[in-house]
Protein backbone atom coordinates (compact mmCIF):
# COMPACT_ATOMS: atom_id res chain seq x y z
CA UNK A 1 0.00 0.00 0.00
CA UNK A 2 1.52 3.30 -1.07
CA UNK A 3 2.87 5.32 1.35
CA UNK A 4 0.26 8.39 3.00
CA UNK A 5 1.68 11.76 2.59
CA UNK A 6 -0.15 15.58 3.08
CA UNK A 7 -0.81 16.84 -0.07
CA UNK A 8 -1.38 20.55 -0.85
CA UNK A 9 -5.67 22.29 -0.87
CA UNK A 10 -7.26 22.68 -4.21
CA UNK A 11 -8.70 26.46 -4.07
CA UNK A 12 -12.00 24.64 -4.92
CA UNK A 13 -14.22 24.69 -1.46
CA UNK A 14 -16.83 27.25 0.05
CA UNK A 15 -20.43 26.68 0.07
CA UNK A 16 -20.56 26.40 -3.62
CA UNK A 17 -18.14 23.18 -3.43
CA UNK A 18 -20.46 22.12 -0.47
CA UNK A 19 -23.69 22.40 -2.60
CA UNK A 20 -22.27 20.87 -5.75
CA UNK A 21 -20.52 17.99 -4.49
CA UNK A 22 -24.14 17.03 -1.37
CA UNK A 23 -26.30 17.59 -4.94
CA UNK A 24 -26.57 13.88 -5.34
CA UNK A 25 -26.53 12.91 -1.97
CA UNK A 26 -29.40 14.28 -1.28
CA UNK A 27 -31.34 12.44 -4.40
CA UNK A 28 -29.91 9.15 -2.95
CA UNK A 29 -31.17 9.90 0.75
CA UNK A 30 -34.77 11.68 -0.46
CA UNK A 31 -35.55 8.23 -2.78
CA UNK A 32 -34.47 6.20 0.35
CA UNK A 33 -36.90 8.29 2.63
CA UNK A 34 -39.47 8.13 0.65
CA UNK A 35 -40.01 4.50 0.02
CA UNK A 36 -39.67 4.38 3.94
CA UNK A 37 -42.22 7.05 4.38
CA UNK A 38 -44.67 5.25 2.36
CA UNK A 39 -44.46 1.68 3.05
CA UNK A 40 -47.72 0.63 4.01
CA UNK A 41 -49.00 2.47 0.96
CA UNK A 42 -46.55 0.46 -1.29
CA UNK A 43 -46.84 -2.62 0.57
CA UNK A 44 -50.91 -2.42 -0.55
CA UNK A 45 -49.96 -1.71 -4.15
CA UNK A 46 -47.25 -4.18 -4.74
CA UNK A 47 -47.46 -6.62 -1.87
CA UNK A 48 -51.27 -7.12 -1.16
CA UNK A 49 -52.52 -9.78 0.80
CA UNK A 50 -54.71 -10.66 3.69
CA UNK A 51 -52.52 -10.02 6.28
CA UNK A 52 -51.46 -6.46 6.72
CA UNK A 53 -48.29 -7.22 8.89
CA UNK A 54 -47.26 -9.79 5.88
CA UNK A 55 -47.42 -7.44 3.39
CA UNK A 56 -45.50 -4.80 5.77
CA UNK A 57 -42.41 -6.87 6.43
CA UNK A 58 -42.40 -7.92 2.52
CA UNK A 59 -42.00 -3.99 1.94
CA UNK A 60 -39.54 -3.12 4.65
CA UNK A 61 -37.70 -6.44 3.21
CA UNK A 62 -37.55 -4.88 0.15
CA UNK A 63 -36.53 -1.27 1.57
CA UNK A 64 -33.70 -3.38 3.14
CA UNK A 65 -32.54 -5.42 0.24
CA UNK A 66 -31.37 -2.29 -1.53
CA UNK A 67 -28.57 -2.23 1.26
CA UNK A 68 -27.43 -5.32 0.05
CA UNK A 69 -25.91 -4.17 -2.92
CA UNK A 70 -24.37 -1.42 -1.33
CA UNK A 71 -20.83 -3.72 -0.56
CA UNK A 72 -20.85 -4.58 -4.63
CA UNK A 73 -21.45 -1.09 -5.21
CA UNK A 74 -18.82 0.07 -2.92
CA UNK A 75 -16.18 -2.44 -3.77
CA UNK A 76 -16.59 -2.02 -7.66
CA UNK A 77 -17.42 2.15 -7.92
CA UNK A 78 -15.23 2.82 -4.77
CA UNK A 79 -12.59 0.95 -6.87
CA UNK A 80 -13.39 3.15 -10.06
CA UNK A 81 -13.35 6.76 -8.14
CA UNK A 82 -9.85 5.53 -6.78
CA UNK A 83 -8.75 4.64 -10.33
CA UNK A 84 -10.75 7.18 -12.38
CA UNK A 85 -11.45 10.24 -10.19
CA UNK A 86 -14.02 11.82 -7.55
CA UNK A 87 -15.62 13.73 -9.99
CA UNK A 88 -16.45 10.76 -12.71
CA UNK A 89 -17.79 8.41 -10.17
CA UNK A 90 -19.94 11.09 -8.70
CA UNK A 91 -21.65 11.31 -11.74
CA UNK A 92 -22.20 7.28 -12.33
CA UNK A 93 -23.80 7.20 -9.26
CA UNK A 94 -26.00 9.72 -9.66
CA UNK A 95 -26.96 8.25 -13.36
CA UNK A 96 -27.77 4.60 -11.54
CA UNK A 97 -29.75 6.25 -8.74
CA UNK A 98 -31.72 7.87 -11.05
CA UNK A 99 -32.69 4.92 -12.88
CA UNK A 100 -33.56 2.65 -10.15
CA UNK A 101 -35.98 5.83 -9.19
CA UNK A 102 -37.49 5.99 -12.74
CA UNK A 103 -38.21 2.03 -12.42
CA UNK A 104 -40.09 2.72 -8.60
CA UNK A 105 -42.18 5.80 -10.27
CA UNK A 106 -43.58 4.14 -13.20
CA UNK A 107 -43.85 0.39 -12.59
CA UNK A 108 -48.16 -0.21 -12.38
CA UNK A 109 -49.20 -2.26 -8.80
CA UNK A 110 -49.18 -5.77 -8.41
CA UNK A 111 -52.73 -5.84 -9.51
CA UNK A 112 -51.68 -4.90 -13.04
CA UNK A 113 -48.60 -6.81 -13.76
CA UNK A 114 -49.11 -9.72 -11.09
CA UNK A 115 -45.86 -10.80 -9.57
CA UNK A 116 -43.61 -9.38 -12.40
CA UNK A 117 -44.85 -5.76 -10.46
CA UNK A 118 -42.78 -6.77 -7.06
CA UNK A 119 -39.57 -8.22 -9.27
CA UNK A 120 -39.37 -5.01 -10.88
CA UNK A 121 -39.80 -2.87 -7.62
CA UNK A 122 -37.22 -5.18 -6.03
CA UNK A 123 -34.48 -4.41 -9.12
CA UNK A 124 -34.75 -0.64 -9.07
CA UNK A 125 -34.11 -0.95 -4.99
CA UNK A 126 -30.96 -3.03 -6.04
CA UNK A 127 -29.72 -0.41 -8.19
CA UNK A 128 -29.96 2.14 -6.22
CA UNK A 129 -28.98 0.49 -3.49
CA UNK A 130 -25.73 -0.42 -5.60
CA UNK A 131 -25.28 3.14 -6.75
CA UNK A 132 -25.77 4.18 -2.99
CA UNK A 133 -22.54 1.62 -2.19
CA UNK A 134 -20.32 4.67 -3.07
CA UNK A 135 -22.26 7.73 -3.33
CA UNK A 136 -21.88 8.45 0.51
CA UNK A 137 -18.15 7.49 0.85
CA UNK A 138 -17.06 9.44 -2.87
CA UNK A 139 -19.09 12.26 -1.14
CA UNK A 140 -17.28 12.09 2.42
CA UNK A 141 -14.02 11.42 0.37
CA UNK A 142 -14.26 14.51 -1.95
CA UNK A 143 -15.12 17.10 1.20
CA UNK A 144 -12.49 15.91 3.12
CA UNK A 145 -9.90 16.47 0.10
CA UNK A 146 -11.25 20.02 -0.52
CA UNK A 147 -11.80 20.75 3.30
CA UNK A 148 -9.33 23.80 4.36
CA UNK A 149 -7.06 22.57 7.41
CA UNK A 150 -8.32 22.47 10.37
CA UNK A 151 -12.28 22.68 9.17
CA UNK A 152 -12.45 18.82 8.00
CA UNK A 153 -14.97 17.98 10.39
CA UNK A 154 -17.08 20.78 9.46
CA UNK A 155 -16.99 20.07 5.92
CA UNK A 156 -17.29 16.07 5.79
CA UNK A 157 -20.75 17.08 8.02
CA UNK A 158 -22.17 18.57 5.35
CA UNK A 159 -22.34 14.99 3.66
CA UNK A 160 -24.57 13.70 5.96
CA UNK A 161 -26.23 17.07 6.51
CA UNK A 162 -27.92 17.03 2.84
CA UNK A 163 -29.26 13.45 3.93
CA UNK A 164 -30.99 16.22 6.61
CA UNK A 165 -32.55 18.02 3.93
CA UNK A 166 -33.82 15.31 1.91
CA UNK A 167 -35.68 13.98 5.34
CA UNK A 168 -36.88 17.65 5.23
CA UNK A 169 -38.01 18.01 2.15
CA UNK A 170 -39.23 14.45 1.94
CA UNK A 171 -41.51 14.96 5.00
CA UNK A 172 -42.81 18.49 3.78
CA UNK A 173 -43.99 16.99 0.52
CA UNK A 174 -45.60 14.24 2.73
CA UNK A 175 -48.13 16.95 4.64
CA UNK A 176 -48.33 18.37 1.55
CA UNK A 177 -50.35 15.64 -0.19
CA UNK A 178 -51.95 14.48 3.21
CA UNK A 179 -53.41 17.81 3.01
CA UNK A 180 -54.34 18.13 -0.79
CA UNK A 181 -55.25 14.30 -1.27
CA UNK A 182 -57.84 12.07 0.54
CA UNK A 183 -55.84 9.20 2.59
CA UNK A 184 -57.06 6.51 0.19
CA UNK A 185 -55.87 8.65 -3.05
CA UNK A 186 -52.64 8.51 -0.96
CA UNK A 187 -52.62 4.82 -0.79
CA UNK A 188 -53.60 4.41 -4.59
CA UNK A 189 -51.35 6.32 -6.13
CA UNK A 190 -50.55 9.36 -4.66
CA UNK A 191 -47.36 7.62 -3.48
CA UNK A 192 -45.73 8.00 -6.43
CA UNK A 193 -45.82 12.11 -6.92
CA UNK A 194 -42.49 12.18 -4.86
CA UNK A 195 -40.63 9.56 -6.37
CA UNK A 196 -41.84 11.35 -9.66
CA UNK A 197 -40.37 14.45 -8.38
CA UNK A 198 -37.26 12.71 -7.39
CA UNK A 199 -37.06 12.28 -11.39
CA UNK A 200 -37.66 15.73 -12.43
CA UNK A 201 -34.90 16.82 -9.98
CA UNK A 202 -32.41 14.55 -11.75
CA UNK A 203 -31.26 16.84 -15.05
CA UNK A 204 -30.65 19.78 -12.64
CA UNK A 205 -28.40 17.77 -10.64
CA UNK A 206 -26.33 16.45 -13.54
CA UNK A 207 -25.66 20.07 -14.60
CA UNK A 208 -24.82 21.22 -10.88
CA UNK A 209 -22.27 18.09 -10.42
CA UNK A 210 -20.53 17.95 -13.87
CA UNK A 211 -19.10 21.77 -12.53
CA UNK A 212 -17.14 19.80 -9.90
CA UNK A 213 -13.52 19.85 -10.53
CA UNK A 214 -11.41 16.89 -9.72
CA UNK A 215 -9.47 17.01 -6.06
CA UNK A 216 -5.89 18.41 -5.69
CA UNK A 217 -5.49 15.31 -3.30
CA UNK A 218 -6.81 12.93 -6.29
CA UNK A 219 -4.65 15.03 -9.54
CA UNK A 220 -1.35 15.32 -7.96
CA UNK A 221 -1.61 11.87 -6.74
CA UNK A 222 1.51 9.94 -9.39
CA UNK A 223 0.06 6.72 -9.30
CA UNK A 224 -3.70 5.58 -9.79
CA UNK A 225 -4.03 1.89 -8.50
CA UNK A 226 -6.24 -0.94 -10.60
CA UNK A 227 -8.55 -2.66 -9.19
CA UNK A 228 -6.68 -5.63 -8.72
CA UNK A 229 -4.38 -3.66 -6.95
CA UNK A 230 -7.28 -1.58 -4.87
CA UNK A 231 -8.68 -5.00 -4.04
CA UNK A 232 -5.42 -6.62 -2.90
CA UNK A 233 -4.73 -3.34 -0.87
CA UNK A 234 -8.95 -3.48 1.03
CA UNK A 235 -8.32 -7.42 1.21
CA UNK A 236 -4.64 -6.53 3.24
CA UNK A 237 -6.60 -4.20 5.48
CA UNK A 238 -10.11 -6.02 6.44
CA UNK A 239 -9.16 -5.08 10.34
CA UNK A 240 -9.58 -1.90 9.47
CA UNK A 241 -12.34 -1.90 7.09
CA UNK A 242 -14.12 -4.06 9.84
CA UNK A 243 -13.45 -2.09 12.32
CA UNK A 244 -14.82 0.77 10.70
CA UNK A 245 -18.43 -1.08 9.89
CA UNK A 246 -18.49 -1.36 13.64
CA UNK A 247 -18.36 2.22 14.28
CA UNK A 248 -20.59 2.93 11.29
CA UNK A 249 -23.73 0.58 13.14
CA UNK A 250 -24.35 3.28 15.36
CA UNK A 251 -24.68 5.90 12.92
CA UNK A 252 -26.70 3.65 10.27
CA UNK A 253 -29.03 2.58 12.71
CA UNK A 254 -29.88 5.46 14.62
CA UNK A 255 -30.37 7.38 11.15
CA UNK A 256 -32.98 4.91 9.87
CA UNK A 257 -34.26 4.17 13.06
CA UNK A 258 -35.08 8.44 13.89
CA UNK A 259 -36.18 9.15 10.17
CA UNK A 260 -37.78 6.27 7.90
CA UNK A 261 -39.01 3.90 10.56
CA UNK A 262 -40.66 6.98 12.20
CA UNK A 263 -43.69 7.39 10.48
CA UNK A 264 -44.26 3.77 10.68
CA UNK A 265 -43.84 3.17 13.93
CA UNK A 266 -45.83 6.48 14.64
CA UNK A 267 -49.41 5.17 12.96
CA UNK A 268 -48.97 1.55 13.50
CA UNK A 269 -47.69 1.17 17.00
CA UNK A 270 -48.58 4.34 18.66
CA UNK A 271 -51.54 4.88 16.60
CA UNK A 272 -50.87 8.58 15.88
CA UNK A 273 -52.42 10.36 12.21
CA UNK A 274 -49.96 10.67 9.36
CA UNK A 275 -49.73 14.19 9.98
CA UNK A 276 -48.58 13.63 13.35
CA UNK A 277 -45.86 11.00 11.87
CA UNK A 278 -44.84 13.16 9.61
CA UNK A 279 -44.31 16.80 11.68
CA UNK A 280 -42.21 14.69 13.89
CA UNK A 281 -40.04 13.33 11.31
CA UNK A 282 -40.00 16.86 9.77
CA UNK A 283 -38.79 18.19 13.32
CA UNK A 284 -36.09 14.93 13.48
CA UNK A 285 -34.79 16.32 9.71
CA UNK A 286 -34.17 19.80 11.25
CA UNK A 287 -32.96 19.29 14.52
CA UNK A 288 -30.32 17.18 12.14
CA UNK A 289 -29.34 19.52 10.27
CA UNK A 290 -28.68 21.93 13.15
CA UNK A 291 -26.62 19.40 15.22
CA UNK A 292 -24.35 17.87 12.23
CA UNK A 293 -22.62 21.03 11.05
CA UNK A 294 -22.04 22.27 15.00
CA UNK A 295 -20.64 18.85 16.10
CA UNK A 296 -18.52 18.31 12.62
CA UNK A 297 -16.97 21.80 13.88
CA UNK A 298 -16.47 21.14 17.47
CA UNK A 299 -15.27 17.51 16.46
CA UNK A 300 -12.48 19.83 14.67
CA UNK A 301 -11.71 22.07 17.86
CA UNK A 302 -12.03 18.76 20.45
CA UNK A 303 -11.13 15.76 18.64
CA UNK A 304 -13.29 12.85 17.14
CA UNK A 305 -12.39 10.34 19.60
CA UNK A 306 -13.97 12.38 22.75
CA UNK A 307 -17.15 12.58 20.95
CA UNK A 308 -17.50 9.62 19.46
CA UNK A 309 -16.75 7.57 22.92
CA UNK A 310 -18.91 10.24 24.82
CA UNK A 311 -21.76 9.75 22.92
CA UNK A 312 -21.79 6.07 22.18
CA UNK A 313 -22.25 5.85 26.11
CA UNK A 314 -25.12 8.25 26.42
CA UNK A 315 -26.76 6.42 23.88
CA UNK A 316 -26.24 2.82 25.17
CA UNK A 317 -27.42 4.35 28.53
CA UNK A 318 -30.34 6.54 27.62
CA UNK A 319 -32.06 4.38 24.17
CA UNK A 320 -34.51 1.88 25.86
CA UNK A 321 -35.35 4.05 28.71
CA UNK A 322 -36.57 6.71 25.88
CA UNK A 323 -38.30 4.27 24.09
CA UNK A 324 -39.75 2.59 27.32
CA UNK A 325 -41.06 5.85 28.55
CA UNK A 326 -42.43 6.96 24.90
CA UNK A 327 -44.56 3.92 24.48
CA UNK A 328 -45.97 4.02 27.94
CA UNK A 329 -47.14 7.95 27.43
CA UNK A 330 -47.39 7.48 24.12
CA UNK A 331 -48.09 11.39 22.73
CA UNK A 332 -47.27 13.55 19.82
CA UNK A 333 -45.13 16.09 22.23
CA UNK A 334 -43.68 12.66 23.94
CA UNK A 335 -42.70 11.35 20.50
CA UNK A 336 -41.13 14.49 19.31
CA UNK A 337 -39.17 15.21 22.69
CA UNK A 338 -37.61 11.40 21.79
CA UNK A 339 -36.75 11.41 18.62
CA UNK A 340 -35.19 15.11 19.18
CA UNK A 341 -32.84 13.81 22.15
CA UNK A 342 -32.22 10.64 20.08
CA UNK A 343 -31.61 13.15 17.04
CA UNK A 344 -28.56 15.67 19.22
CA UNK A 345 -27.21 11.85 19.94
CA UNK A 346 -27.28 10.47 16.53
CA UNK A 347 -25.87 13.77 15.14
CA UNK A 348 -23.25 14.18 17.70
CA UNK A 349 -21.52 10.81 16.98
CA UNK A 350 -22.48 11.26 12.77
CA UNK A 351 -20.64 14.94 13.10
CA UNK A 352 -17.01 13.05 13.99
CA UNK A 353 -17.50 9.72 13.34
CA UNK A 354 -17.63 9.99 9.02
CA UNK A 355 -14.73 12.43 8.65
CA UNK A 356 -12.90 10.33 11.39
CA UNK A 357 -13.53 7.03 8.77
CA UNK A 358 -12.40 9.08 6.13
CA UNK A 359 -9.08 10.25 7.93
CA UNK A 360 -8.09 6.93 9.13
CA UNK A 361 -8.62 4.86 5.46
CA UNK A 362 -5.15 4.78 3.65
CA UNK A 363 -5.50 7.28 0.81
CA UNK A 364 -5.05 5.11 -2.45
CA UNK A 365 -8.41 2.81 -1.49
CA UNK A 366 -9.83 6.12 0.70
CA UNK A 367 -13.22 6.04 -1.53
CA UNK A 368 -13.24 2.25 -1.62
CA UNK A 369 -12.01 1.37 1.99
CA UNK A 370 -14.61 3.94 3.60
CA UNK A 371 -17.42 2.81 1.41
CA UNK A 372 -16.98 -0.66 1.69
CA UNK A 373 -16.91 -0.11 5.72
CA UNK A 374 -19.88 1.64 5.48
CA UNK A 375 -21.97 -0.11 3.46
CA UNK A 376 -21.44 -3.26 5.13
CA UNK A 377 -23.30 -1.77 8.19
CA UNK A 378 -25.56 -0.31 6.31
CA UNK A 379 -26.43 -3.82 4.76
CA UNK A 380 -26.44 -6.08 7.70
CA UNK A 381 -27.63 -3.57 10.29
CA UNK A 382 -28.81 -0.03 9.18
CA UNK A 383 -31.15 -1.07 6.16
CA UNK A 384 -33.11 -3.54 8.03
CA UNK A 385 -33.91 -0.98 11.04
CA UNK A 386 -37.61 -0.95 10.39
CA UNK A 387 -37.90 -4.16 9.78
CA UNK A 388 -35.80 -5.19 12.56
CA UNK A 389 -37.69 -3.08 14.77
CA UNK A 390 -41.03 -4.26 13.83
CA UNK A 391 -40.25 -7.85 13.74
CA UNK A 392 -38.92 -7.25 17.51
CA UNK A 393 -42.30 -5.39 18.85
CA UNK A 394 -44.10 -8.05 16.82
CA UNK A 395 -42.37 -11.37 18.34
CA UNK A 396 -42.13 -9.38 21.94
CA UNK A 397 -44.96 -8.07 22.21
CA UNK A 398 -42.60 -5.15 23.86
CA UNK A 399 -43.18 -1.77 21.92
CA UNK A 400 -39.95 -0.19 23.60
CA UNK A 401 -38.05 -2.97 21.43
CA UNK A 402 -36.19 -0.63 19.08
CA UNK A 403 -34.29 0.73 22.22
CA UNK A 404 -32.71 -2.23 22.64
CA UNK A 405 -31.64 -2.23 18.62
CA UNK A 406 -30.48 1.32 19.36
CA UNK A 407 -28.75 0.04 22.48
CA UNK A 408 -26.84 -2.91 20.39
CA UNK A 409 -26.16 -0.19 17.73
CA UNK A 410 -24.32 1.84 20.39
CA UNK A 411 -22.03 -0.51 21.69
CA UNK A 412 -20.56 -1.69 18.18
CA UNK A 413 -19.71 2.06 17.70
CA UNK A 414 -18.22 1.57 20.89
CA UNK A 415 -16.39 -1.55 20.33
CA UNK A 416 -15.26 -0.21 16.75
CA UNK A 417 -13.72 3.09 17.83
CA UNK A 418 -11.51 1.38 20.77
CA UNK A 419 -10.34 -1.19 18.15
CA UNK A 420 -9.99 1.16 15.49
CA UNK A 421 -6.77 3.62 17.28
CA UNK A 422 -4.71 0.47 17.50
CA UNK A 423 -5.05 -0.92 13.85
CA UNK A 424 -4.28 2.44 12.90
CA UNK A 425 -1.17 2.83 15.29
CA UNK A 426 -0.47 -1.19 13.98
CA UNK A 427 -0.53 0.46 10.24
CA UNK A 428 1.76 3.32 10.88
CA UNK A 429 4.02 1.12 12.61
CA UNK A 430 4.13 -1.43 9.64
CA UNK A 431 4.39 1.33 7.11
CA UNK A 432 6.63 4.02 9.24
CA UNK A 433 4.40 6.85 7.64
CA UNK A 434 2.71 10.05 8.17
CA UNK A 435 -0.43 10.11 10.52
CA UNK A 436 -3.03 8.24 8.87
CA UNK A 437 -5.02 11.44 10.10
CA UNK A 438 -3.25 14.00 7.81
CA UNK A 439 -5.14 13.52 5.26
Amino acid sequence: MNAITSVPKPSQGGAKTIFNVTSGNFLEMYDFMVFGYYATAIAKTFFPGTNPFASLMLTLMTFGAGFLMRPLGAIILGAYIDHHGRRKGLLVTLGLMAIGTLTIACVPGYHTLGVAAPILILLGRLLQGFSAGVELGGVSVYLAEVAPQGRKGFYVSWQSGSQQVAVIFAALLGLLLNHVLEKDQVTEWGWRIPFVIGCLIVPFLFWIRRMLEETAAFSTRKHHPSMREIMRSVASNWALVLAGMLMVVTTTVMFYMITAFTPTFGKTVLMMSDKDSFLVTLGVGISNLFWLPVMGAVSDRFGRRPLLLIFTVLIVLTAWPVLHWLVNTPSFAHLLEAELWLSFLYASYNGAMVVYLTEVMPADVRASGFSLAYSLATALFGGFTPAISSYLIHVTGDKAMPGVWLTFSALCGLAGTVIIKRLVRQYQARHATTPLTAL
